[in-house]
């Protein structure tokens, strides 16, 4: 820890001296408060984690864009392996805060879709759930993964949720919307945290809300409405039910990735990676349950 500290008080941006924080609830990189005379700031550490798809100098464009697209605090400072962004003072968001403002959630991530393409730059990255499952499978298997015996009837599931979907315009989503990665100041609902950033299909970021969130069927249904504008019809239904199985098997087998290639401190993957599988076995069941076996 001190080695760290001394490398954030070494960063050239500090006016007069610095308070120092770690910030928790990270499930793959370290981050801290930093106060000094200027304000509050959040200093987050992080390498690229090709295995994971994610490579910092994207995740800093994709952060940029944000803030100028008005959804995340600003960039101040950046170099290899940290990224310095102003302190946001607002509740960031648990599991119930998501479900009590599904109305807030669907029009910031409707907005988010629309006007992120303006702002973003470089190469555009996609991303496709069903892609980096099959990738991930690769890894797992190549890396000798205790999971290794599940791959295909993994694969099997990933394949059945893929034929369920539908086709729908290209947006520039987020791909990672935990509970946590939303803050309410009072005013209006942040976004933050990029690293899985990049075009692809809204049918994601809504079932990975409602997945990460817990939504029962009636709520799930309230955000499709909401961020539609309208009701979704039985397909788009059944895509987001297959999506949400899809989000959660996509966090599962990151976590089996992250067993091998990770060690956040205080991060228990392997208890992370069940609490998924068990999150999918319900959700499988009642997708099941609800549309059939594709």
């Amino acid at each position: 820890m001190s080695g760290t500290q001394d490398r954030i008080r070494a960063l050239p941006i500090w006016q007069g001296s610095i308070e120092i924080e770690p910030l928790k609830g990270g499930l793959s990189n370290e981050s801290f408060t930093v106060t000094d005379g200027a304000g509050k700031f959040v200093v987050r550490f992080g390498r690229d984690f090709p295995f994971h798809h994610v490579f910092r100098d994207r995740e800093l464009m994709a952060a940029r864009a944000a803030h100028a697209a008005g959804f995340a605090p600003e960039v101040v400072h950046a170099e290899p392996g940290v990224m310095v962004s102003r302190f946001i003072e607002g509740k960031t968001y648990g599991v119930e805060d998501v479900q009590a403002n599904i109305p807030r959630i669907a029009e910031v991530v409707q907005r988010f879709h629309d006007r992120m393409p303006a702002h973003v730059s470089g190469a555009g990255f996609i991303f496709w759930v069903f892609h980096v499952i099959r990738d991930y499978a690769h890894t797992l298997r190549e890396g000798g993964s205790r999971m290794a015996p599940r791959l295909e009837e993994f694969l099997a599931l990933s394949s059945e949720m893929e034929a369920a979907q539908v086709p729908l315009p290209i947006v520039y989503g987020h791909h990672d919307f935990l509970p946590a990665n939303f803050i309410d100041d009072g005013g209006r609902v942040w976004i933050i945290d990029f690293e899985y950033a990049g075009f692809g299909t809204a049918m994601f970021d809504l079932a990975g809300i409602a997945s990460n969130a817990g939504f029962d069927a009636e709520q799930s249904e309230a955000l499709m409405r909401a961020y539609l504008g309208h009701a979704p019809d039985d397909a788009f239904r059944r895509g987001h039910a297959a999506m949400q199985c899809a989000s959660l098997l996509r966090e599962a087998m990151w976590s089996m990735v992250s067993e091998l290639h990770l060690d956040a401190p205080g991060v228990d993957y392997v208890a992370y990676t069940q609490e998924n599988l068990d999150a999918l076995d319900q959700a499988a069941a009642a997708y099941r349950g609800r549309f059939g076996q594709t």
